[in-house]
């Protein structure tokens, strides 16, 4: 296996800063809009984003936490033992404008599973969405994020994977070749 390391802990660091930039300059005081992370891996960046925002801003920020286990196109066709996590949105979305967080966007289906669920807790004004990574190629369905951390070509066999604060490397990402 061929891993390569394509966003280290000092870019990680940078596309953190400019995600926040770019957020205060759309959103202002955020006072119409609230961040929501798609769970699990979502909410792991997004954590990091509105810390980041908070402490930028010192404004509390509203922040929610979306699980997405039962609106899976998958959930019953492949057999699997999906473990359902926690929805945390304890305010409206009724006319807010949402920005949805996720690590890695790849076929869409994950932001298709995630814009039903943000559906059945409200009606935002606006949707946009956030993505560490964009996978451009074999997206299943026509979704594209509105900021990007890094757009990555793939190949099959190739799998993104965002760690979150190891011990020894911090925060990255490695692209990981697989065998085939």
């Amino acid at each position: 296996m061929n891993n390569r390391i394509i966003i280290d802990q000092q870019l990680m660091k940078l596309m953190l800063e400019r995600f926040s930039n770019q957020l205060i300059e759309n959103y202002g005081d955020f006072s119409d809009a609230a961040i929501i992370g798609v769970q699990p891996r979502g909410v792991l960046f997004s954590d990091k984003l509105i810390q980041h925002l908070e402490g930028i801003t010192n404004t509390h920020i509203l922040y929610g936490k979306l699980d997405i286990t039962f609106y899976r196109d998958d959930f019953k066709s492949k057999g699997l033992q999906l473990e359902a996590k926690t929805t945390d949105i304890d305010f409206s979305l009724d006319n807010k404008r949402i920005i949805l967080i996720d690590d890695v966007l790849y076929t869409g289906r994950t932001i298709r599973a995630a814009l039903d669920a943000l559906l059945a807790h409200g009606r935002p004004s606006e949707v946009k969405l956030l993505t560490l990574i964009n996978r451009r190629f074999n997206r299943e369905l026509p979704i594209q994020p509105d900021f990007i951390g890094k757009t990555v070509d793939t190949q099959m066999g190739e799998v993104v994977s965002v760690q979150w604060d190891t011990p020894k490397d911090g925060s990255h990402v490695i692209l990981l070749k697989e065998n085939i």
